[in-house]
């Protein structure tokens, strides 16, 4: 693994199989905790390549930005 500037790394080329599935390396799971089991969000541009996010994550991102106020409006007092 090759440490870049900002948690940024590079963990090394994956092959592709037979049947399309790719191994990610012991360091990536676990920098990221992923585990056997773990559900992962495939995300793709056609110009900028492929990501790999847990489904939870992504699902709490997304949670955040559907109850995140609109522009100009004041949040709730508790």
């Amino acid at each position: 693994m090759l440490k870049g500037p900002e948690g940024k790394c590079i963990f090394g080329t994956v092959k592709v199989g037979e049947k399309g599935q790719i191994v990610i390396p012991k360091e990536a799971r676990e920098m990221f905790g992923i585990k056997p089991g773990d559900l992962l969000l495939l995300l793709g541009d056609e110009k900028q390549g492929i990501a790999i996010v847990k489904n939870e994550i992504f699902m709490q991102f997304a949670q955040y930005i559907l109850n995140a106020p609109l522009c100009g409006e004041k949040e709730e007092e508790e």
